[in-house]
């Protein structure tokens, strides 16, 4: 690591040769999608190249590495189940309990059910930018960017699609007992 911290470009073909597996494995043991194993993985090695500079040769590399390898992977479990930025592992813990609840997991697949069919009987041009905003996370400047309009008429078609899905969804969210946003 030392050599690759010092520009010598081969030096990480070696290093990536000795560690992916361990962090291919971390990953895979995590999440069991070996897919998933292998997009994490590359993140945390794009996360060391980006780091690199900030390596302490007096200290071993393996923690170093599976330090941003963890941070990753909370990253991944804080998409996973939507939760902000500064979740911490209690959060994940709980997440990762209330989603081992079979009722839980029967709930949220209703709830992406009807979330589906809401967006499906969107028009495409509102069901792209709710797409672009909300999934991708995509601001509406970008947005008017890729479909080549202006960030006004994005945040109308924004604001009329989750209008329309605020009124689809809510009687469902109140025979849920959830509370309406």
């Amino acid at each position: 690591m030392a050599a690759y911290a010092a520009g010598d470009l081969r030096a990480f073909d070696r290093l990536f040769a000795r560690l992916a597996p361990r962090v291919h494995g971390f990953f895979r043991r995590a999440f069991g999608d070996p897919g998933l194993a292998d997009d994490l993985m590359q993140t945390t090695f794009l996360k060391l190249h980006r780091a690199k500079d900030s390596y302490d040769a007096a200290r071993p590399l393996a923690p170093w590495l599976f330090t941003i390898a963890a941070s990753v992977r909370r990253d991944e479990l804080r998409r996973r189940y939507r939760l902000p930025p500064w979740a911490g592992e209690e959060e994940l813990l709980q997440a990762e309990a209330a989603d081992a609840d079979p009722s839980a997991q029967q709930a949220r697949g209703e709830a992406a059910d009807a979330v589906r069919a809401a967006l499906q009987r969107l028009p495409e041009s509102q069901r792209t930018v709710v797409h672009l905003h909300r999934y991708e996370g995509l601001t509406f400047e970008q947005i008017a960017e890729v479909l080549g309009t202006t960030s006004g008429a994005v945040r109308v078609r924004a604001c009329r699609a989750y209008e329309r899905l605020r009124l689809e969804l809510g009687p469902w969210l109140a025979a849920q007992g959830e509370p309406r946003q």
